[in-house]
């Protein structure tokens, strides 16, 4: 269900978009996230709204966004690494075959490899809607848990943030850290990229 302006009938730009796509791939992931459930699907369903919203809030595209919300930190618990883009992309990859959706698999695969991007990430010129940077972005908002915006308003922020909690998701980030820097010390933050 999306929320909308009061009387106009048309979609808002900067609010909760209540949909359920994100919780029905969430459910297939259940036990592979075991205690980590709540936490993981707070953080999509954050990621997810912030997306959306920086994306313009075009229905067409709730579903593109929904399964890479859902796919893109899952290599965390499904192939147990802290270096878990390349097992979060195969997963997604192979979903999208699954469901007949091949088209979306090279933006989709961007979206993942590059969610942890520090810089930029340049447009593609074939695809106007090209979503691989507004969900840098929303995983950004989500990641500083809020100080950085991205122009989209703070009530909006504040909004998504109150609506799904952390649920202790930063927290099992911050252990995952500290125990990839005692065992890879070269290579703490394999994710990041410039």
């Amino acid at each position: 269900m999306r929320k909308k302006h009061p009387g106009s009938g048309k979609i808002a730009p900067a609010f909760i978009l209540e949909s359920r796509m994100p919780d029905e791939l969430m459910a297939l992931w259940r036990d592979a996230l075991g205690e980590d459930y709540e936490a993981y699907r707070n953080h999509c369903l954050r990621v997810f709204n912030f997306c959306f919203a920086l994306a313009g809030s075009r229905p067409e595209l709730e579903q593109k966004i929904a399964v890479a919300a859902v796919f893109h930190d899952l290599g965390i618990w499904t192939a147990h690494t802290f270096d878990y883009l390349v097992p979060s992309g195969k997963l997604a990859l192979d979903y999208l075959e699954r469901i007949g959706k091949n088209e979306w698999q090279e933006e989709i695969a961007a979206m993942i490899a590059e969610h942890h991007k520090l810089t930029k990430v340049k447009q593609n010129p074939q695809n106007t809607s090209w979503l691989v940077e507004p969900f840098r972005k929303a995983d950004w908002i989500d990641m500083s848990a809020g100080l950085i915006k991205f122009r989209l308003p703070d009530d909006f922020v504040a909004e998504v943030l109150d609506a799904y909690p952390n649920a202790g998701f930063h927290k099992k980030l911050l252990v995952l850290a500290l125990e990839r820097l005692r065992s890879h010390p070269l290579s703490p933050l394999p994710m990041v990229k410039l």
